[in-house]
């Protein structure tokens, strides 16, 4: 069975039409788990800038994180 390509959701409803579930393309879904993990990124990215802490070269990061762990 061939995805439908439209951006309108199905839904599965009770007796009274109540929504109770919607139905979506692995596509659509697929993009929606991306748009949200882009979101979580920004969100922590916000986190992090709003502490204003002193920041250093990713290279002295890796080299303090490998004398940690040697």
């Amino acid at each position: 069975m061939k995805a439908s390509k439209t951006k309108d959701p199905q839904y599965i409803t009770d007796k009274k039409g109540k929504k109770l579930s919607v139905i979506l393309s692995i596509t659509q879904y697929k993009k929606m788990l991306e748009e949200l993990e882009e979101l979580e990124d920004i969100r922590l990215y916000d986190n992090v800038k709003a502490r204003k802490e002193k920041t250093i070269p990713f290279t002295q990061y890796l080299q303090r994180r490998q004398k940690k762990h040697a």
